[in-house]
C-alpha cells in the first residue's frame, strides 16, 4: 500500500512540474511561428523585387512608433527573474522527490543552483545596466540648443 501512495506523490509531483513547462513549451512555440512568418515575407518580398524596408515587419514598426521593448536593462532583470523562478521550481520538484524516497541522482541538484546562479548574475547586471544606461532627457521644442532660456518680463 506504501509503495502505491509513493507512486500516487510521485505523479502528483509530475503532473504539477509538467504544467509550467507545456505553458512555456506553447509560448514558444507561438513566438517561433510569428518569426517564421515574418522570414516568409521577407522572402516572398524579396522574390517579387520589393524592398524590404517598405514591409510593415513588426520590428519596425516597433522603432517607427518608439514602442521598442524598452532600454536594455529590462531584458537583463526579466531574464534574472525567470532563471530563479525556473530553479525555484526545479529545487521544489527535486525537494519533493526526495522526500518520497531514496533519490540516485543527487548530482541533478546542480541544475537548479546553476539557473539560480544565472539568474541572480542576470538581475546584478540589469541593475548596473540600469544604473549606469543613459537616460532619455526631454527637450522642449521651442528650446532645441541646449541653453536655458530666460523668463520673458
Amino acid at each position: 500500500m506504501e509503495l502505491i501512495l509513493g507512486g500516487l506523490n510521485a505523479l502528483k509531483v509530475f503532473v504539477a512540474s509538467l504544467i509550467p513547462i507545456m505553458g512555456m513549451l506553447v509560448i514558444g512555440l507561438v513566438c517561433y511561428l510569428e518569426k517564421k512568418q515574418e522570414h516568409r515575407q521577407i522572402l516572398a518580398a524579396i522574390e517579387k523585387g520589393v524592398p524590404v524596408s517598405e514591409l510593415k515587419l513588426k520590428k519596425a514598426e516597433a522603432k517607427k512608433n518608439n514602442k521598442t521593448a524598452g532600454p536594455g536593462w529590462v531584458k537583463d532583470i526579466t531574464e534574472g527573474i525567470t532563471f530563479l523562478v525556473i530553479a525555484l521550481g526545479i529545487g521544489f520538484v527535486f525537494y519533493n522527490l526526495i522526500h518520497m524516497g531514496p533519490m540516485p541522482f543527487a548530482l541533478l541538484w546542480i541544475v537548479p543552483i546553476v539557473f539560480f546562479g544565472v539568474g541572480i548574475g542576470r538581475l546584478i547586471r540589469g541593475c548596473m545596466r540600469r544604473k549606469y544606461e543613459k537616460q532619455p532627457t526631454e527637450q522642449s521644442d521651442e528650446n532645441t540648443s541646449g541653453t536655458p532660456s530666460l523668463p520673458e518680463q
